[in-house]
């Protein structure tokens, strides 16, 4: 492996790190440092919608504020990179809670792949799709 790859191999990660630390935290914006803006977003496998990064930025940001604590914790990424084109995958899990309305939480898990195409960009790598895979579900 050479400088080229191991060097976007870490961008890659990197994208995917802001990816959840914006969805877990809420700061919808940082989105706009992980998509392109033609972007084509799918979570219909766990419950969401499909659509464009446009339409997506705005559903996640009224929607996930439902589960007040969300985390996720992502593993064995594989990157295969072709010139400034990129397949990925990364196994995630993501513990979510759903507070009930007798003051009792529910804790909602979802496991699987995030299934990105990434592009590199003059502002470095963004995904350009992403098409989140359930394998498992938990509390719903």
């Amino acid at each position: 492996m050479d400088l080229q790859q191991i060097s976007d191999r870490l961008a890659i990660e990197d994208v995917l790190t802001r990816y959840t630390r914006a969805i877990d935290s809420g700061d919808w914006d940082v989105l706009d440092t992980v998509f392109t803006p033609d972007a084509a977003i799918d979570y219909t496998e766990t419950g969401g919608i499909a659509g464009s990064f446009a339409e997506v930025k705005p559903w996640l940001a009224e929607n996930l504020p439902i589960f007040p604590r969300r985390m996720h914790l992502l593993g064995q990424v594989e990157s295969v990179v072709a010139g400034d084109e990129a397949e990925v995958s990364a196994y995630f899990h993501n513990p979510m809670v759903l507070p009930n309305p007798d003051g009792s939480e529910l804790l909602v898990e979802f496991g699987g792949i995030y299934r990105h195409t990434m592009v590199r960009t003059g502002d470095g790598w963004r995904s350009r799709r992403l098409h989140e895979e359930l394998v498992w579900k938990r509390g719903l």
